[in-house]
Order: structure tokens, then sequence, then C-alpha cells
């Protein structure tokens, strides 16, 4: 693959952590009250409003959804030599969910954008504890990063399922999000050197030596 395809796989992971911004945008023009800490992220995509509660900026947060989503499976693609293909293939279906959960909002059938999102919350943390196996040989320090980093939002994950519309929901489940952006974010950055060449782990084996291209 191309240095240029591997810039650009870098850039769309690069670009990603823009999406908490969005969530900020979306939130601040909500009407009825809205936390962060309490409110799950897709009752900002709410299509429907009521006198208690309305999010006039649901299209923002589900073409987000779907943009960020789509950036996610592409980045991945075209960094699938660095990141192998576990977890080029767990990224892509990561992708995949999201723009699915754009598609289909919370408030119009809740069963679908359950069976939407489901994949991301199990497939991204996954992805994230075994990138770290794979760069342990050659970046321990991000390695550790990122292992500690899909223990915490494979665990975060789980209590958000568990915890349904408890009193930590919407940060049980942004602490299952957020890092994922951060973590993917900063493997990305090492994917490009100060020249601004693609840096790559050779595919034949998860301990193959870094390359410059």
């Amino acid at each position: 693959m191309g240095s240029g395809a591997v810039r650009w796989g870098a850039v769309a992971l690069l670009v990603r952590p823009l999406y908490i911004a969005t969530e900020y945008v979306v939130a601040a023009a909500t009407k009825g009250g809205y936390s962060f800490v309490s409110d799950s992220v897709s009752r900002l995509g709410e299509v429907g409003c009521s006198a208690a509660y309305c999010s006039p900026r649901h299209e923002l947060m589900n073409g987000s959804f779907i943009v960020f989503g789509v950036l996610l499976a592409v980045g991945a693609l075209l960094l699938r030599r660095s990141l192998g293909p576990w977890v080029t293939g767990l990224l892509v279906i990561s992708g995949l969910s999201s723009a699915a959960t754009g598609l289909a909002p919370l408030d119009q059938d809740a069963t679908l954008h359950a069976i939407a999102a489901t994949p991301l919350f199990v497939a991204q943390p996954v992805a994230l504890i075994v990138l770290g196996a794979r760069l342990r040989g050659v970046r321990p320090r991000m390695a550790g990063a990122l292992l500690v980093a899909g223990v915490v939002t494979a665990s975060a994950a789980a209590a958000f399922v568990l915890s349904g519309d408890g009193s930590a929901a919407g940060a049980l489940e942004r602490l299952a999000l957020w890092p994922v952006l951060i973590g993917l974010a900063a493997f990305a950055w090492t994917q490009l050197d100060p020249d601004g060449r693609s840096v790559q782990r050779s595919s034949s084996a998860d301990g193959g030596a870094l390359t410059t291209r």
C-alpha cells in the first residue's frame, strides 16, 4: 500500500476526536436539560420533541455517528498493514455499527437502535486490546496504554449496559467511547514521521519490524 493511502488513513483516525466537540455543540442546543453524566449519547440524536425534552440539532448528532463511523472504517482499511487483519476487521465492524446507529435514532426504533449500536461497544475494546498486544514489541508504552484503555472501555461498556437508564449511564457510555477516539488517534500519529512519510509494521507477522515508506 502506498504511503499516500497510509497518510490518509492516519488523518482519518486523527480527526475523529472532533466527535467529542459535536456532542457539546448538540447538547448546548437541547431544551429541557441534558446531562453528560446521566443521559445517553443517543438522546442527542432523538428526532421527536416533547414539552419535557428536545434536541433540535439531532441531525448533526446522527450525521456525526455516520461520518465518524465511516472515517473509522476507511481509516482502518487504509492502515490495515499496520493494524493487522483482526484489528482492521474489528474497527471496520465498529465503524459500520456507528454509521448504522446514526440511521436508527433511539426514539424512532429503540430495538433497532440497540442492535445497530451493540457491535460498536463489543468490537472497539477488543480491537484496542489486540492492537496493544500487537505493539508490545515495538512500542511498549503505547501498547500498555492501549491495553489499559481496552480493559477500561470494555468494563465501562458492560457497566453501561447493566446500568440501563441509571444515574451514571451517560458517564459510563462516554468512558466506553471517548478513550477509543484518543487511543486510535495516538496510534495514527505514530504512522507518520516528521517528514510526513508513513510508518508501517511488516504485515508478515504480528511481531514484524516498523518500516518507513
